[in-house]
């Protein structure tokens, strides 16, 4: 069996709506989740309501709908990136200090989150690039990345360089450690862990190609269950 028809499972790289209904797809039902900012937010918007799927931000809030728009708009209610969102039936609202007792207690299922480099044993760098004119953005990323029980990270597998974002060892500063298991990205979907990089699908490139781009040993991940 070729690679493409393998793992290969799109003939070109996917764009940010497209990731975003991947991870949502791959979402276990009932699960309790936190979106990071930035490209985690679409996840919202496409979620079945069959998943029953509670969505947790942190500025206080437990039942977040999709991205709001037109009429639905309210200026009160926006997620931990400013955007408004919708509200689902169920809703409740919160302290902050309450919002990370959930996130440091071990209660998210999931979450979410982007980087700027993820390696190859799942440490997470996303708050500081080390640059000396970079501004810190901590928030609660190292809260998340320590107290959820499963961490994706969304992003481009690229920097506007060409460089890969998954690497060996992370030269930036880490959020966490050994905490990303799976890595979405607009190439590939790759499993992080104890076994090494394993790449699950592709998108517009094969196994061949990706490893080209990647400076980690890469296989292709042995076929099984679903993706929840």
């Amino acid at each position: 069996m070729s690679l493409k028809t393998s793992i290969q499972t799109s003939d070109a790289p996917l764009g940010r709506d497209d990731l975003a209904r991947l991870v949502a797809r791959d979402i276990k039902p009932g699960s309790f989740v936190n979106l990071g900012i930035g490209q985690p937010t679409l996840v919202s918007n496409y979620l079945e309501p069959e998943q029953n799927v509670t969505l947790h931000t942190e500025n206080g809030m437990l039942g977040m709908g999709p991205e709001a728009t037109g009429d639905q708009v309210d200026g009160d209610l926006i997620n931990a990136g400013k955007v408004p969102v919708t509200e689902l039936p169920g809703a409740s609202y919160f302290h902050h200090a309450d919002s990370f007792a959930i996130m440091r207690g071990g209660h998210l299922d999931i979450c979410v989150l982007g980087a700027f480099q993820v390696s190859a044993t799942g440490d997470l760098a996303n708050w500081h690039t080390g640059a000396p004119d970079a501004i810190p953005a901590v928030g609660g990323a190292m809260d998340l990345a320590t107290g959820a029980k499963d961490v994706f990270v969304m992003m481009t597998l690229l920097t506007r360089e060409g460089v890969s974002k998954l690497v060996e060892s992370c030269s930036y500063p880490l959020t966490g450690i050994g905490c990303v298991t799976r890595v979405y990205t607009d190439k590939a979907v790759f499993l992080t862990g104890p076994d090494g990089v394993q790449v699950r699908e592709t998108f517009g490139c094969t196994l061949e190609d990706l490893q080209a781009l990647v400076p980690v040993p890469l296989t292709a991940a042995a076929p099984g269950p679903p993706r929840v």
